[in-house]
């Protein structure tokens, strides 16, 4: 059966118990359920421990996709001794450093309303974020913070909204990557919505995000570079 990953409906979720369904050689292990975020679209793996019964803990160096996306994989760091088939454990996510690739993940969707431009390429990062888009435009960096900042100040709602493979077919619009396209063929796709009623902002995502635009915090532009005569490379970064 497909694992149960309950961080798509609750980002919020820092642990939960779970029942080892799988150990692979490499140590590698799969869970009835997890809170964990595998790697995926820019976004890195979460990490944390994995309790046993008795106490004892396995720490998780990253969680990563198998061969296809409803596979999820809990890399044991190393050294650590994995656990067997039918063990119960609390799996509980290293809750700071997911926050600040949440609030990271929510200031890059902030970026691309203000400046809508087709995405080609980002990196979620616990201290410095990355967007790329396909423009030619000359942009003000402070212009860029200053616009960013005031979703942020008006606090808007974060939360998801789900459509079909089929309603996403028929609206490709609503994609802003330009080289990625969304994971379809599991049924229903996962769009992040900022605002009442999608007012700000609505795209296709996966990722984890924080509840409002005012749990972001303190953001700001930290430079914007020339990949190339029609690509521009944003940096995002927490204020001090």
């Amino acid at each position: 059966m497909p694992v149960d990953a309950l961080y798509r409906n609750d980002f919020t979720l820092a642990s939960c118990d779970a029942v080892v369904t799988s150990v692979h050689q490499d140590g590698t292990f799969e869970t009835d359920r997890t809170c964990f975020y595998a790697t995926s679209g820019g976004q890195p793996g979460d990490t944390g421990i994995a309790r046993r019964a008795d106490g004892s803990a396995i720490a998780l160096a990253v969680t990563r996709h198998g061969e296809t996306k409803d596979i999820i994989l809990h890399v044991p760091a190393e050294g650590e001794t994995p656990p067997a088939v039918g063990d119960r454990l609390r799996l509980e996510i290293d809750w700071p450093r997911r926050l600040k690739l949440m609030r990271m993940h929510t200031a890059c969707h902030l970026l691309s309303v203000v400046c809508p431009y087709p995405i080609t390429g980002a990196s979620v990062g616990e201290e410095e974020s990355r967007v790329d888009f396909d423009m030619s435009e000359t942009i003000d960096k402070d212009a860029v913070t200053a616009a960013m900042m005031k979703l942020v100040a008006e606090d808007h709602p974060v939360y998801v909204q789900w459509i079909t493979d089929e309603e996403l077919a028929a609206n490709p619009g609503i994609v802003k990557s330009k080289n990625v396209r969304p994971p379809m063929g599991m049924g229903r796709i996962s769009l992040i919505a900022i605002g009442e009623n999608a007012s700000v902002d609505s795209q296709p995502c996966g990722g984890t995000h924080v509840r409002s635009t005012g749990e972001v915090g303190g953001i700001h532009i930290g430079k914007i570079e020339k990949k190339g005569r029609e690509n521009r490379r944003f940096r995002i970064r927490f204020d001090a």
